[in-house]
């Protein structure tokens, strides 16, 4: 998908921002309690998800995320499909308060490779 300059700048700004979580890592993070957050569209997170995960859209991430994770030191793993919906929902967070508020490096099309190869 072609993505607009000031979009992806935007995009990449958000993701120095905040800690990318290896794909690998994910499990051995929801077993310690992390969540994984899905800010893909409900309609994207019924076709596909990481099992266990949580849907808030991008779009209602500032007025919904609060009433679902009200403690802001919970381990959150942000992810779309791959980076940018991701990295920009974990900054959005941190900016908020969350104090672990990451994003799932290649998203949800990286996690998916490494389970096909399990």
């Amino acid at each position: 998908m072609g993505y607009t300059e000031k979009f992806q700048n935007l995009a990449d700004h958000a993701r120095a921002q905040v800690q990318e979580v290896a794909p690998q890592d994910v499990a051995a993070l929801m077993e310690r309690g992390a969540v994984a957050l899905d800010i893909r569209d409900p309609d994207e997170h019924a076709k596909d998800h990481i099992p266990g995960s949580l849907n808030i859209s991008r779009g209602k991430l500032e007025m919904n995320v609060e009433g679902v994770l009200p403690d802001l030191d919970t381990t959150i793993l942000c992810y779309c499909n791959a980076y940018n919906r991701g990295a920009l929902s974990a900054a959005t967070l941190k900016e908020m308060g969350y104090a672990n508020a990451t994003f799932i490096g290649g998203g949800l099309n990286a996690w998916r490779k490494l389970q096909d190869h399990v």
